[in-house]
Formats: C-alpha cells, sequence, structure tokens
C-alpha cells in the first residue's frame, strides 16, 4: 500500500514481559496513526509466554502490529544467548522475505547484533534505540564479572559493538539528556557529532490516572491488604535485586518506622518477595509492616492509589548515567511524591524541578535519619506531580518524537 512503511522491531525482551507491555506496545500502537506497520520480533520466556500470550495479543489486536516469539534461553550462559541471535537472525531473514522491511528498530544487546547485520547485508535502515549502556549495564549488576577472561572477552566485543552501531546507525535515540552527553563525549566514535534524540521513558497518562480509582476501590483494597485509614503508605515498585538498592531502601523503612509505628510498606514487585521478607527481618522491620504483591500491569495503578510516599533507590553506577526508570514516570503520573537517590539518569533534575519529591545525596544512615524526618512533616502538591508527570513522560510526546526521527531516516 502506498505510504505505508515496514518496520521490525526486534527486542530481547519479550511481550509478555511488563516492559514490554509498558515500553514498546504503546509506542508502536501509537505511531501506527501516522502509516507505520509493525512486525515485532521478540524472545520470550517461556512460562511467561504461556501465562500471558492472550493478553499480549489482545493488545494489539485492531492494529497494523503483528508479533513473532521465540523461546528465550537462559543456560548454558553464553552460549544460550548466541543461540538466541542465531535463531533470532535468522527468523528477521525470512520475515523480511515476506514483509520487505523500510527498516529496523532494536534496543542494545543481542537485537542490535542482528539488526547491524541486517544492514549491512540487506541494505535496511537502522534505528538504534540505546535503552541502556547494555555492556556496562551486566558488569554493574553483577553479571559479568570482568576478573574472569571470557567475560572480559564479551565485555571489550559488546563495548566495541556498540560503538559500531552508534556510527553505522541511521540514527540514534537515547532515554537521558546525560546519556547523550556522555555519547557526545566519546572521542573513539567516528562521526561525532552523533545524531541522537532524547526519548526518556514515558508512561499510559490514561492507566495511570488517580482520577479514575474511586474511594470505594481504594477502601476495598487496604482492607484486603489490612491496611489501616491511619496508617501511612510507603510503596515500591518494580523488580527486586540488582541494581536496585532493596537493603538499603528497607534500612530507611526501618528508620521511618521507628519514627511512626502507623506505617506500612507495599512492594509491588512481580517476583523475589522472599529477598523483601529477609531484608525486613535483616533491618528490624516488623512482618506485618510489609506487604508484597505481584499485579498485572492493569493492576498497578490501584496499588500504587495506596500510596503516600514511593521509594526507589538504584545503585549510582555508570551504566545507570542512561537510565529513565519507567517506574518513575507512573508513580509521578499517579501524583506520588517519590523518595530516591542521586546518580540515576535525569531523575535528580527532575525531581528539582518539578518539586516532585525527596532525594538523597548519599546511603549513609545520617541522610536516612533526615530524610525520614523531614518526609513525616512534609506536605507535596500531588495535582502538580501529576501534572508534572504530563508534561515530561507522556507517552504521546514520546511517540510525536519516534515519528519525528522514523521521518529523518526514512523520508
Amino acid at each position: 500500500m502506498e505510504g505505508i512503511k515496514k518496520v521490525l522491531f526486534i527486542s530481547y525482551d519479550g511481550m509478555t514481559d511488563p516492559l514490554g507491555q509498558s515500553q514498546v506496545i504503546p509506542y508502536l500502537q501509537g505511531l501506527t496513526k501516522f502509516g507505520y506497520h509493525f512486525t515485532i520480533l521478540s524472545c520470550d520466556k517461556p512460562l511467561k509466554f504461556k501465562a500471558h500470550e492472550k493478553y499480549v495479543r489482545q493488545l494489539i489486536e485492531g492494529y497494523p502490529i503483528k508479533w513473532v516469539s521465540i523461546p528465550y534461553h537462559k543456560n548454558p550462559p553464553v552460549i544460550s544467548s548466541a543461540f538466541d541471535y542465531y535463531q533470532l537472525k535468522k527468523k528477521a531473514i525470512t520475515l523480511h522475505k515476506e514483509e520487505a522491511f523500510d527498516m529496523v528498530h532494536t534496543r542494545p544487546g543481542i537485537p542490535t547484533l542482528v539488526a547491524l547485520w541486517v544492514k549491512k547485508n540487506l541494505q535496511i535502515k537502522f534505528l538504534n534505540d540505546v535503552r541502556g549502556f547494555w555492556a556496562d549495564e551486566r558488569v554493574d549488576g553483577g553479571m559479568w564479572d570482568l576478573k574472569n577472561p571470557v567475560y572480559k572477552k564479551i565485555y571489550n566485543f559488546f563495548k566495541n559493538h556498540e560503538y559500531e552501531c552508534l556510527e553505522l546507525a541511521d540514527y540514534n535515540t537515547c532515554l537521558t539528556h546525560a546519556a547523550k552527553k556522555e555519547m557526545l563525549g566519546w572521542n573513539n566514535i567516528k562521526n561525532q557529532q552523533l545524531k541522537i534524540e532524547v526519548i526518556p521513558c514515558s508512561v499510559d497518562l490514561e492507566l495511570f490516572d488517580p482520577q479514575k480509582i474511586t474511594s470505594a476501590q481504594i477502601m476495598g483494597i487496604k482492607k484486603e491488604l489490612n491496611i489501616l485509614p491511619e496508617e501511612i503508605v510507603f510503596s515500591y515498585l518494580g523488580s527486586i535485586g540488582g541494581w536496585y538498592l532493596t537493603n538499603e531502601m528497607m534500612e530507611l523503612c526501618s528508620i521511618i518506622t521507628k519514627k511512626n509505628k502507623d506505617v506500612k510498606f507495599l512492594f509491588i514487585s512481580p517476583h523475589r518477595h522472599e529477598q523483601v521478607i529477609a531484608a525486613a527481618a535483616l533491618h528490624g522491620v516488623p512482618v506485618e509492616k510489609i506487604i508484597t504483591r505481584s499485579a498485572e500491569r492493569h493492576e498497578v495503578p490501584l496499588l500504587l492509589s495506596l500510596s503516600d510516599y514511593s521509594i526507589f533507590f538504584i545503585k549510582p553506577c555508570y551504566s545507570k548515567i542512561s537510565s529513565s526508570p519507567t517506574k518513575h514516570g507512573e508513580i509521578m503520573a499517579m501524583g506520588i511524591p517519590l523518595i530516591t537517590n542521586t546518580g540515576v539518569g535525569d531523575v535528580s533534575e527532575i525531581v528539582e524541578r518539578y518539586q516532585s519529591g525527596y532525594l538523597l545525596n548519599d546511603l549513609t544512615k545520617e541522610s536516612m535519619e533526615k530524610a525520614a524526618a523531614e518526609i513525616l512533616v512534609s506536605n507535596y502538591d500531588r495535582a502538580a506531580i501529576r501534572i508534572a508527570a504530563m508534561e515530561y513522560y507522556a507517552l504521546q510526546n514520546a511517540v510525536l518524537k519516534y515519528r519525528d526521527v522514523y521521518a529523518l531516516i526514512l523520508n
């Protein structure tokens, strides 16, 4: 059809994972309005695929979006990833023969290996969507130990690959202004200044809307979770472990508990609830103060709406300057003030600009004591925080930025 452009979107994260449903499908749905048809090629964990395939297919129903999934393999390390690469590459070639794609759009890591091969060998345009410094994230997250010569070699391979992607891509996007500044400062990149557009992780403001949640719903879920009307609720949203500092967050919870007994701590996380309970015991937080819940994406706004404050501490390591935590936009969209640490992407600048929370410059006990004292007597304008999310994290803004980048590449 004249005017239609076909795009292959390759993701190593499955569409049956939360990030696929929050940070891939909504963008592509929005872009279909501008004449783009998509084929999503993803690696999905077999158990999640079995549990959530139907839901994902419902999300894309009615849109010119096809979804092709292949199984994700975790073991043995390295070999399984190599196998997934060859499976993705083989499937991408087959799909291109069927669809004649105009462009391939991928995130870093295994998918860009496929994308770069496709660009070089099939002459397809390539959008390099730098959602993080992928190789450095594996080191900072403890997945690759550089003392191991195998992982050291893999790290060097992928760093050089990342540089090549930046050089050869038809355009680059990234999540944070901090990451863009860093990449523009890399003097080993040919053809600087690089073409880079900053598009932070966005939030679906229609889904994450406190006005759509009734007082009856809130009362019902509070009763179900045994939260008393007078209790202050501190929430955490997202994965446990890795660079998410569960022990440090629980230390703050312990300090808060000593200052105010009328508190509950709600952890909305898909897994590792036992680690939350263990961290609570380690820091002396009474088990009855801890609530753990897993939730489907559409269930998260109601659970978040119970929050008086939300907390996340992220390891302030090198790779995290490229990070735009999805949870930040979702928390702000619900009008919830945030307690977090500095050194992560553009988060500090956003919190300061919109007066939307409390920042800790370090995670010492002294800083946490000060934070707990100030938080319990502070007042935040929840409506203003919601408006700030609409300004900075709106999904439609991200879709329009991607539309402009697509046009620059394809027109």
